[in-house]
């Protein structure tokens, strides 16, 4: 046996495993495969299947991911899987992957182009109501930016659904929601009226969306 050329002796190890050697195409380089298959959670939980083959969202309960910040993306998902967002659907997408995956998968997300506003939206859009204007201001402008485009506070906002921003106050609001730090949100939902739910989300779907700076 101690004759045996050293190769003999190496085949068992190599044998007995199966892990193939890093491939070097836009796959395995970024979060595309991820967004596109679900990764291991497989095809019913791809990323696509709710937010688009860009990212641009459905227009309804999906938000637009494109060009959103890579941390802010990559929070929500460690946020889903550890209950402090919840949604059944994000909770398992989240759990199935990796604290690698998520990066790579949101700094994908994070480098899409931010896409257009539909023209429906642009056309319908015109001065938001004085009320309202002045509501944004007072409650979310510092935190979300002039436009909605975000700040190191907090996300961008503007071009998401309307129904999308609704739902997330509404959550907020009965602390369904309670993933930001100081719950800063919760007294801002809980203070809005109905009425003002309603108008804000519709203002802000309708600001076209820009290039997000970075984000916490």
């Amino acid at each position: 046996m101690r004759h045996l050329p050293l190769y003999l002796l190496l085949l068992p190890l190599v044998a007995c495993t199966d892990r193939m050697a890093p491939s070097d195409d836009r796959w395995s380089r970024g979060g595309e495969l991820i967004a596109m298959s679900g990764g291991e959670a497989g095809a019913r939980y791809a990323c696509v299947s709710c937010h688009g083959a860009r990212g641009e969202g459905n227009g309804f309960d999906a938000p637009r991911l494109a060009g959103l910040p890579a941390g802010y993306l990559q929070k929500q998902m460690e946020d889903y899987a550890a209950g402090l967002r919840p949604h059944a659907v994000m909770r398992d997408v989240a759990r199935f992957l990796d604290s690698h995956e998520r990066v790579r998968v949101a700094n994908y997300y994070a480098a899409l182009p931010v896409p257009a506003l539909a023209a429906s939206a642009s056309s319908a859009a015109g001065a938001p109501p004085a009320a309202t204007a002045a509501l944004y201001v007072r409650a979310c402008q510092q935190c979300h930016g002039v436009q909605g485009e975000g700040t190191p506070l907090g996300p961008p906002l503007a071009g998401q659904p309307a129904t999308y921003l609704a739902q997330q106050l509404r959550d907020w609001q009965v602390s369904k929601r309670r993933n930001d730090g100081n719950h800063q949100m919760l007294k801002v939902a809980q203070a809005l009226k109905p009425e003002e739910v309603d108008g804000l989300s519709r203002h802000l779907a309708q600001t076209p969306p820009r290039p997000a700076g970075p984000a916490r």
